[in-house]
């Protein structure tokens, strides 16, 4: 099986934790995630991520229940705005990324930009 880029297994944690809608145990997010990470994997990943205040947990029994403490959606703007600042071009790879969406996330982000007036209506 070939590695995840650093990260990126941390990535698709918050991702499933987000989609689980409520506390979940190491080994039913294990499962939720592709590729069959190893339960050791896992627990470390949500050890780190419960040191940086991103996930909660509590404690059933011998194991703990795992619940995301932060807005997703907000935490995933923060990543693409510090990849955006660190780039020594931002406006190319922000034309990149545009070029990669598809018709119904272009169609997301103009309705976004229209309602913050980042963008003029679209002619009728």
């Amino acid at each position: 099986m070939a590695r995840r880029p650093l990260g990126q297994l941390e990535a698709e944690v918050l991702a499933a934790l987000a989609a689980a809608g409520g506390p979940v145990s190491t080994a039913d997010l294990r499962a939720r995630i592709p590729g069959e990470p190893a339960y050791t994997t896992i627990n470390t990943i949500l050890f780190r991520l419960h040191a940086k205040h991103l996930v909660t947990r509590v404690r059933q029994g011998r194991h703990y229940l795992y619940r995301l403490a932060v807005d997703e959606s907000r935490l995933v703007a923060d990543r693409m705005r510090d990849h955006l600042r660190h780039a020594s071009d931002p406006s190319s790879v922000l034309s990149r990324f545009v070029q990669s969406l598809s018709a119904e996330e272009e169609d997301a982000l103009r309705a976004v930009l229209r309602r913050s007036g980042g963008e003029p209506e679209a002619p009728a």
